[in-house]
């Protein structure tokens, strides 16, 4: 029987459609966040939209919990089953890069010139990954509680000296308000330790590795000021001035807005609650200076291609797009984030001009110190976090020092230097 034109139409126009869709290359995206329900939706929405832009690719998202997913990417590359784009924290891109799992990111350099440091991947001088945020530590105060305890409040340009930060703790603890002056999170056993306690080593002039040739921990860990850096960071446990290792998870989170804690040191994506708190009384305060310059940590979750991936022209392509500022301005609307861009801060409600959060990207781009970018991150990251969790818990500060030194030395050894020129 002969199709009424209409329907032969309308089949002809379905041929197509279907012809145009199986024209798109699939392009696999691994994504640590399973669970996290409002990035998520984010990073699906980029994801439509890039797939409903253009019929030449089509990303198909698959979804790991963030405690998995570093183990899983390690399984997949000894497999040879790497998706063609990899979501990754930012220290551990060099670890990855060298060993074989990425390839270079081409894309113009004016894409990223605009770009926060610590949203920006690179290794041996090449691009391999960007991210769209980052994220930035302060110590959250109240501006009445400092008041009354006449401690002057910091500013960017004059932040706390480390004497006037212990001092300001001491006196806080004196007044007896407060379980502790100051929370830390030294419930938060992940790569926290690292992020977020290693700019006050690198502040007191020591360091994770000696960053001239990134062949020794040497000199930088275990030196002199390591070891001044170690007594401090000993002292505010023996005295009291903020609760160890056996913090509870739930002190953490609700402490200081409980009133239990006086100060706090953290990150930017819970200051939004903090603001519903505190409102003005709240203050987000600049890392203190213990000579060598105020630092806080810096890198954020970012996406690469993997080396396996036989369309980097399209992983590169989605990227791209990823990375509009509007993009950068929803997911630092929805989850508090630094946008990675100045113009994407600006699109938002926080840290545009004036914005409440708008001091946390001034924090970030004058503070903001990157961890060591060497493939030995990976080992430097979980012994520096033993140190600081044995020294807090009484440890020999110079004992301590010299044998996390001897771990990392001993595993860039057996490395052949990552590849750093060694003499």
């Amino acid at each position: 029987m002969k199709k009424p034109a209409m329907f032969a139409g309308l089949t002809l126009a379905a041929a197509l459609a279907a012809g145009s869709a199986l024209a798109a290359t699939d392009l696999s995206l691994w994504y640590h966040g399973a669970g996290n329900q409002v990035e998520r939706e984010i990073l699906v929405g980029i994801i439509e939209d890039f797939n409903t832009s253009q019929d030449e690719w089509n990303v198909v998202l698959e979804e790991f919990p963030q405690a998995a997913y570093n183990d899983s990417v390690t399984a997949a590359a000894l497999a040879g089953n790497l998706p063609d784009i990899l979501d990754m924290d930012g220290p551990v891109m060099p670890n990855w890069a060298w060993s074989g799992y990425l390839q270079p990111l081409k894309l113009p350099e004016e894409r990223v010139a605009n770009f926060l440091p610590g949203a920006i991947g690179k290794w041996q001088g090449e691009l391999y990954s960007v991210g769209l945020w980052d994220a930035a530590v302060a110590v959250f105060a109240r501006k009445s509680v400092l008041e009354e305890n006449n401690i002057r409040i910091p500013t960017l340009e004059k932040p706390w000296s480390g004497e006037e930060f212990t001092e300001a703790l001491k006196t806080l603890k004196a007044t007896g308000k407060y379980d502790y002056p100051l929370d830390l999170g030294m419930s938060d056993k992940s790569e926290w330790y690292p992020y977020a306690f290693s700019p006050f080593l690198q502040s007191f002039g020591g360091d994770l590795i000696n960053r001239d040739t990134y062949l020794t921990a040497e000199g930088a860990l275990n030196g002199e000021k390591a070891i001044a850096f170690g007594e401090w960071w000993q002292s505010l446990f023996e005295d009291e001035l903020a609760p160890g290792t056996s913090q509870s998870p739930s002190d953490h989170e609700t402490g200081f807005l409980d009133g239990k804690y006086a100060m706090q040191w953290m990150g930017n994506w819970v200051a939004v609650k903090a603001l519903e708190k505190y409102g003005d009384d709240l203050l987000f305060l600049p890392a203190p200076d213990f000579g060598n310059g105020p630092k806080i940590g810096a890198g954020s979750w970012q996406f690469g291609i993997s080396a396996k991936s036989q369309n980097p022209e399209g992983a590169a392509a989605f990227i791209e797009f990823a990375i509009q500022d509007k993009y950068l301005a929803e997911f630092s609307d929805a989850i508090g984030l630094v946008p990675a861009t100045s113009t994407a801060a600006q699109m938002t409600e926080n840290y545009k001009d004036g914005g409440p959060l708008a001091v946390f990207f001034g924090l970030s781009d004058k503070q903001g110190t990157l961890r060591p970018e060497t493939p030995a991150y990976a080992v430097i990251s979980p012994t520096f976090q033993k140190a600081l969790t044995d020294i807090a818990d009484g440890a020999d500060v110079a004992d301590t020092l010299d044998a996390a030194t001897d771990t990392i030395d001993d595993n860039i050894e057996k490395n052949g230097g990552y590849g750093f020129e060694q003499n």
